[in-house]
């Protein structure tokens, strides 16, 4: 079964078209630091993890980790192989670092060690790697998350990995914990481009029933691919993954999936459910029906963005979301030689090409029109000729390079975005890179809601747009939940930029330099006072504000997190901690 072509769908009434510029503030931002017992356990790149993405998976990687279940709660790996906690309640009474959690294993034995990595799974749940291959499963016994962590699973899983994203979930009354894990390998019959190669593990582990003290792995799934991912998570049911990636992913088969994909080749040799075609106003598709049906027989549904068809009191034989809008009271069907029914939907975009009638559903085959056909031929023949371009510049170049800023250029802007399904452990949806994609460029991610995906956010023009993605089978897997205005293209003018997050309730943005310096960009307010536009002489009602933030230390930045009301930076012996937000 081939992908769905999808497309994120931008909501309008969140894009500011008027935004003029952030106007720098000189209002203080209080800062406060405690400095650490023991230095962070940093872990330099080797000799041997030389590639690009060596650098962006463990030379680029955050330090700093939040509990989104817990706000204004950070914590942190020293090189004793501890865990420590830092909960502020009040900026100007920080405490010391509390010890939660000590890996039981000499961290530094390990020559070939990564950073270890922390993802706080659910409210009583965390999932820890300690970067030398071992995976930690611990549990929150204090609901204020408060004192020691209970070690309840551990296993050495083989070469060393950092965690990305884990969940918990209820299926048939067993709890799971789904845990993705990534690693850089190295190729050895494959030796084009760098020489590695990145793998995704998805483990699914069944946590112990309250007679059994047993935890069990049940599945281990891999994918491969030649980029680390911008962007990886489960979904919250797990049922699938989405992933961002520069260059595509693909499972690895084993023994375990192999009958489950021949399984499904075999379902998807059958004879087509349906056939269509389209013109610029209309998409026409016929299904085959059982004969001697009459037009009582038959239900179907028109909506905007839907369509279901049923017989008698049967389920839906053909259902699901369309792949655009139609004027739904103009669309109609009819019966013919009661064996067949056709159905004809009306565009609402027209002139818009579909390349499917229902997202996701490949039981139907699309039939060309010759005369399409020869049209497209004949619009497309000038762009086939034997004889060179005398002229490839042209009086109307389609693009002048040269009029592009540096930051407008990207070698990411063909990123993909794809959700994998669970059981098929096939692609079901993606938004390419290109017309789709558009010229997207991913930004960052963080955990807006932590019962849902973590959000992320694209470049989209020259603003910052924030996605929640939502577990299929959503009428709309990707939902633009936020826009920093202009953000996309201040970010991308920062050359120093390392690490870019913003609020959970979106009220502001911020980024950090490698060292020192951190900006601040506030969402858009009323003002007071009565302002006025120079140039059009109206009057402005709201100003977005930027502040500066600079630390004492020249230490490089770690780790940085963002919680509603305050800023994290972590440097390699102190922890700082920035109030932006005052609490309503």
């Amino acid at each position: 079964m081939e992908a769905a072509n999808c497309s994120l769908r931008v909501n309008r009434l969140l894009l500011d078209p008027k935004f003029e510029s952030y106007k720098l503030s000189l209002d203080p931002l209080p800062c406060y630091g405690v400095d650490l017992d023991a230095a962070v356990a940093e872990v330099k790149l080797r000799d041997d993890q030389y590639t690009l993405d060596h650098m962006q998976a463990y030379g680029m990687y955050n330090y700093l980790h939040s509990n989104p279940w817990c706000p204004d709660s950070v914590f942190y790996v020293d090189q004793l192989g501890r865990i420590l906690n830092l909960a502020v309640t009040l900026d100007t009474a920080l405490g010391k670092p509390i010890e939660v959690f000590r890996f039981p294993s000499d961290l530094s034995a390990c020559d070939k060690r990564l950073c270890s990595s922390i993802h706080f799974t659910s409210t009583d749940w965390v999932t820890l790697s300690d970067g030398t291959g071992t995976l930690y499963l611990v549990h929150i016994a204090n609901a204020d998350h408060s004192g020691k962590w209970e070690l309840r699973f551990n296993q050495e899983l083989g070469d060393p990995f950092i965690v990305l994203h884990s969940i918990l979930f209820v299926r048939e009354e067993v709890q799971i914990i789904d845990v993705l894990l990534l690693t850089i390998e190295k190729d050895d019959l494959n030796v084009e481009g760098s020489g590695f190669h990145v793998s995704l593990e998805w483990i699914s582990i069944a946590l112990p029933s309250q007679d059994e003290c047993k935890f069990e792995v049940l599945k281990r799934r891999k994918l491969h691919g030649k980029s680390v991912p911008h962007y990886a998570a489960i979904e919250p049911d797990g049922n699938g993954l989405m992933i961002i990636s520069y260059k595509p992913f693909r499972f690895i088969p084993n023994e375990q999936n192999q009958a489950e994909e021949e399984s499904m080749e075999q379902d998807e040799k059958k004879d087509p459910l349906y056939v269509w075609q389209q013109t610029a106003n209309y998409v026409t598709f016929t299904c085959a029906l059982p004969e001697g049906t009459t037009r009582d027989d038959i239900k179907i549904h028109f909506a905007p963005t839907h369509i279901t068809i049923s017989l008698k009191e049967q389920k839906p034989f053909l259902k699901g979301p369309l792949y655009s809008v139609i004027d739904h009271e103009s669309s109609t069907w009819v019966l013919k030689d009661e064996r067949r029914v056709e159905v004809t939907l009306a565009k609402k975009d027209i002139g818009s090409m579909w390349a499917e009638v229902i997202i996701g559903n490949k039981q139907g085959e699309f039939i060309a029109d010759p005369a399409q056909c020869a049209a497209i031929a004949e619009q497309l023949l000038h762009l086939t000729s034997e004889d060179l371009n005398p002229d490839p510049d042209g009086d109307k170049p389609p693009c002048n390079a040269q009029e592009l800023e540096e930051c407008d250029v990207s070698l990411e802007d063909c990123a993909t975005l794809c959700r994998f399904d669970g059981s098929s452990l096939k692609a079901t949806h993606v938004v390419r890179g290109g017309l789709a994609f558009g010229s997207y460029h991913f930004l960052f991610s963080l955990v807006a809601t932590p019962e849902l995906m973590p959000c992320f956010s694209l470049r989209h023009d020259v603003d910052a747009l924030l996605w929640q993605p939502r577990p299929a089978p959503s009428d709309d897997l990707w939902e633009h939940a936020a826009t920093f205005n202009a953000l996309g293209y201040v970010q991308a003018s920062k050359r120093d930029k390392k690490f870019f997050t913003c609020a959970p309730n979106c009220s502001y943005a911020a980024l950090c330099e490698c060292v020192r310096r951190i900006f601040i960009y506030r969402q858009p307010t009323p003002v007071a006072t009565v302002l006025y536009n120079r140039k059009e002489g109206r009057r402005v009602g709201q100003v977005a504000k930027q502040q500066v933030a600079s630390l004492e230390s020249s230490h490089t930045i770690l780790g940085f997190q963002a919680s509603n009301e305050r800023l994290f930076v972590l440097t390699t012996k102190k922890l700082s901690v920035i109030r932006v937000n005052n609490g309503s």
